[in-house]
């Protein structure tokens, strides 16, 4: 029923307006997990590019956790690759910190190179790991400050570091094996067919087994800090995300690795290296190569600061895409609690009741309306079917059988005789 309308006096001539209604209470903010959820990086099973954009979504939206927990990796890392260079190829160096074999069959400054690669692999291992606090909370929307994020890793370090190391051995081991025969040939001096034939079969295969087993076991990294998982139990987690999707992981890594080497070494190392050529020439000795390999330093730590988070946010990406596709972690987290706290938030990542223990054969991937099991964009209606052939008329019903006649009832008893009726009466009588 409309509202009344309030009238003036009578003195007052015509009625005033209609009262104002009283404005409806605001609805209560929404609570639960639906604010969470409102981030720069979409709650569901990512794409490539998606991935990509979350990396340096994060780094934007929490510039003082992502680029402090990376100086710090990144100087570190630099400047032990500067000394390495210096006691290898530098002006002091000594023959006891030379290996003969590698030396002699790549060639200093390709050894150098090779030793600079593992160690920054490994960095960017270990930023994974670090960062995976702050990437998943940029996922739910959350803000991740650096004591924060350092809080939430500081009781998982150890065995971070320990996995990191694992990772990155196994990879070295898996790239080792095939090339071994090779260095043993180098090293003995053999015929120059054998050692050819050993480098041509051994390198690539070896190539070939590294990204393998990189691919298949980066993802414990952040599965070691989020889930709070061992070690081993870390490596199987990994196992078990990455089956069936391999080729979909790998081609994420590479993509981003090239990304990574365009950024930093195109756009941000050639001026380091433009000034350093400019001021100390390319054959510095003395306190020039010393104040030489001082700015090169410092170039590799401002581009390497810059370029490693983006690369450890997208394998930390990976690991929550895997875990939406493979166990349904978007649609499980509604059926938990609508309250999130800080000091419980890592709880959240923990794998709930209906997923297999690591190692165990995993589940197959939930079914999502209106996607495929890849989490695309919804399908069109396909055109409408033929109609079928018209159906065949089925044999006539066999008639039921005639059944037996009904026995007769008993008679009835003959009717009493009523009263005579009564004669009609007319209006006159």
């Amino acid at each position: 029923m409309p509202d009344p309308e309030v009238w003036a006096a009578p003195s007052s001539g015509a009625p005033t307006a209609r009262a104002a209604a009283p404005a409806p209470a605001e609805a209560p903010p929404e609570s639960g997990r639906a604010d969470l959820l409102r981030s720069e990086i979409p709650f569901r099973p990512l794409g490539i590019s998606e991935m990509l954009d979350g990396s340096l979504a994060a780094m934007r939206r929490n510039p003082r956790a992502v680029l402090g927990l990376s100086v710090g990796i990144t100087t570190v890392v630099q400047v032990l690759i500067s000394l390495i260079g210096y006691y290898f190829i530098g002006t002091q160096a000594d023959e006891e910190f030379t290996p003969a074999p590698v030396m002699d069959s790549l060639g200093a400054q390709f050894t150098l190179s090779v030793v600079g690669l593992i160690v920054s692999a490994a960095s960017v291992v270990l930023l994974s790991g670090l960062l995976a606090p702050v990437l998943a909370r940029t996922v739910f929307g959350l803000p991740a400050s650096l004591g924060q994020s350092w809080q939430d890793v500081r009781p998982r370090l150890p065995h971070l570091i320990g996995l990191t190391a694992l990772v990155t051995g196994l990879a070295l081991v898996a790239l080792a094996l095939p090339v071994l025969p090779f260095l043993l040939f180098v090293a003995i001096d053999a015929p120059p067919a054998l050692g050819v034939l050993s480098a041509l079969f051994g390198y690539p295969i070896g190539f070939v087994a590294m990204i393998y087993v990189y691919v298949l076991f980066v993802l414990a990294v952040p599965a070691v800090v989020l889930e709070r998982l061992g070690v081993m139990d870390a490596l199987r987690r990994a196992r078990q995300l990455s089956r069936g999707r391999w080729w979909r992981t790998c081609a994420t890594l590479v993509l981003t690795l090239v990304i990574t080497v365009l950024m930093g070494f195109l756009a941000l190392r050639i001026p380091f290296l433009l000034l350093q050529l400019f001021l100390f020439g390319d054959a510095p000795e003395g306190t020039s190569l010393v104040l030489a390999l001082a700015l090169d330093t410092f170039g590799r730590i401002v581009s390497w600061t810059l370029v490693v988070p983006f690369d450890a946010g997208v394998i930390v990406l990976l690991y929550i895409d895997r875990r939406m596709r493979r166990e349904g972690f978007d649609l499980e987290l509604q059926t938990r609690s609508d309250e999130v706290r800080d000091e419980d938030f890592l709880g959240l990542w923990r794998p709930g009741d209906l997923v297999p223990p690591p190692g165990a054969r995993p589940m197959p991937e939930p079914v999502r309306p209106h996607a495929g099991p890849h989490f695309g964009p919804p399908r069109q209606p396909g055109p409408p079917g033929q109609p079928g052939p018209p159906g065949q008329p089925g044999p006539p019903g066999q008639p039921f059988p005639p059944g037996p006649p009904f026995p007769p009832g008993p008679p009835f008893p003959p009717g009493q005789a009523g009263p005579p009726p009564a004669a009609p009466r007319g209006w006159m009588s």
